[in-house]
């Protein structure tokens, strides 16, 4: 016998326990599927390797929905200033500039997803299958079938891509994808240094790719170094000493004297965009609809962005006695978040590519942005703005409004 719901979410990382959250208390009878449940927290476990820069918009989500408290009750970063510089033109944004204690909180993925995991056993109306494996995924004509591998069959109205890059609902929809490789990786490590707990989040711009550090408690901070494939897989193989050497010489002195090092690993650069978000009784969101430079760690947050915007698009057409798997519907959403997507998108690969370009004319030019940018206070806070996600058309939990 098939289980039937309004709506299945398949993923239940950041984004699908978001969309999951999101509808919780609403009219609507919810499945959230997750494999694999994050380990638990303890405060005295090393920081993990995967964490994101919240933006100012995400917190808001994740507060509106009921969750937010429970990552500040585990561990987080907040952040006020952030330093962007090549050699002669430097810029560094505050959020006190524009009335605001943050520009944004860095937090480990599984802290967040933790916290959403557990917000959602609070809701009668959204049923948790964690740990559940899928075993198969069926479309036809507008109707989705999972069957999970303990024989459970699961059917919606509306059926949620939360599954990441790879996603197999994506596949077996047959969504096409876009996407190309940077020929890049970025490198992270996670290190202790003799700084005490920073504020400020950096990035420098030099001929083999940008070098970032992102705060984390006390005195650590993870640090992202973009290299090629081979230099990154050469830094791998360095005993810590070795890479604490290598860091030292390659990074700038606001990075303090690295103590030790706590962890490292690395990951391709790849942008990859669906070519459409939604089909019948289907829609697509993070990951499963997108995958961005993450130069400014936008990722997770406009993956946020569609999990709101998707649950106000469903709960407002549920309100209006609409079919929810309807086209129309759905289309709404795809309509509100793949072009603003796709604008996120190419800011940051022409980012990426004006800098990575080493032409001494284009170097003076973008030095003299940085410059320019460092000195015109409008344009600087509107740039701090759009990095806060407080800029565009927001959907309503972005705004710390309820959708219920």
């Amino acid at each position: 016998m098939t289980k039937q719901y309004d709506v299945l979410i398949v993923g239940g990382g950041m984004v699908g326990a978001t969309v999951a959250c999101a509808l919780g208390n609403s009219s609507l009878n919810v499945a959230l599927i997750e494999q694999t449940p994050p380990q638990e927290f303890s405060p005295e476990q090393a920081h993990d390797m995967r964490v994101s820069a919240l933006s100012i918009a995400s917190q808001k989500i994740l507060e509106t929905i009921g969750a937010w408290n429970a990552i500040i009750n585990m561990r987080n970063c907040p952040f006020k200033r952030m330093r962007v510089w090549e050699t002669a033109g430097d810029t560094e944004f505050n959020s006190t500039s524009i009335d605001y204690d943050e520009l944004g909180y860095i937090v480990e993925n599984r802290v967040t997803q933790l916290a959403l995991l557990e917000r959602v056993k609070d809701f009668s109306n959204v049923t948790l299958l964690c740990p559940s494996k899928i075993k198969n995924l069926q479309y036809q004509a507008g109707n989705c079938t999972v069957e999970l591998e303990d024989g459970t069959q699961l059917s919606a109205k509306v059926t949620v891509g939360a599954d990441g890059g790879q996603s197999k609902l994506r596949q077996v929809t047959n969504i096409g994808v876009t996407s190309w490789d940077y020929q890049q990786h970025a490198m992270v490590i996670n290190v202790e240094t003799d700084y005490e707990q920073q504020d400020i989040t950096w990035q420098r711009f030099v001929a083999t790719g940008p070098q970032a550090f992102l705060p984390l408690s006390g005195k650590n901070g993870s640090i992202v170094w973009y290299n090629t494939p081979e230099s990154v897989k050469r830094l791998k193989t360095l005993e810590h000493e070795a890479l604490i050497d290598e860091m030292t010489a390659t990074f700038p002195d606001c990075l303090g004297k690295i103590t030790k090092v706590l962890g490292v690993a690395s990951f391709p650069l790849k942008r990859q965009h669906a070519q459409a978000y939604v089909k019948q009784g289907i829609a697509l969101v993070g990951d499963a609809a997108h995958m961005i430079n993450p130069l400014a760690g936008q990722g997770v947050n406009i993956g946020l962005l569609d999990a709101a915007c998707l649950a106000e698009v469903l709960l407002d057409a549920d309100r209006a006695g609409k079919d929810i798997a309807g086209i129309a519907v759905l289309k709404r959403y795809e309509r509100l978040r793949r072009n603003e997507n796709l604008k996120m998108m190419t800011v940051m690969d022409v980012f990426y590519r004006v800098f990575s370009n080493q032409s001494t004319p284009l170097k003076i030019l973008r030095n003299l942005g940085l410059g320019l940018a460092e000195r015109i206070t409008p344009l600087k806070n509107k740039v701090m703005r759009g990095a806060m996600g407080l800029e565009g058309r927001l959907p309503k939990l972005a705004k710390g409004e309820a959708i219920l």
